[in-house]
């Protein structure tokens, strides 16, 4: 079974805000075994449009990036970051397939 991916896109309107919302997430995901892959690091766009903050989350499997996401402890959190945010997230399922 192939890895999933939370994708983020997050533009912050209120970085001091948005904190809370950080400090919260790190043991939600721990108890899923997710991992950060990409967290708000340089982006060399080079076609279309895109947020300013990427952010790629790495799940074991995509029952468990979609359990992270429906956990009530996540839910409850997403007000931290709504106020302070602009922000789409997507769950992606990794590719196990054959390779050029």
């Amino acid at each position: 079974m192939p890895k999933s991916y939370w994708l983020a896109q997050i533009d912050v309107k209120n970085a001091e805000g948005y904190k809370h919302y950080t400090t919260a997430l790190g043991p939600v995901l721990k108890k899923h075994g997710a991992r950060f892959v990409f967290r708000g690091g340089k982006v060399d766009l080079r076609e279309g449009s895109m947020k300013p903050r990427i952010i790629i989350i790495e799940f074991p499997t995509a029952t468990a990036a979609a359990a992270c996401y429906s956990d009530p402890d996540y839910q409850a959190i997403i007000p931290l970051r709504t106020p302070h945010t602009e922000a789409d997230l997507a769950i992606l399922e990794g590719y196990d397939g054959p390779q050029p």
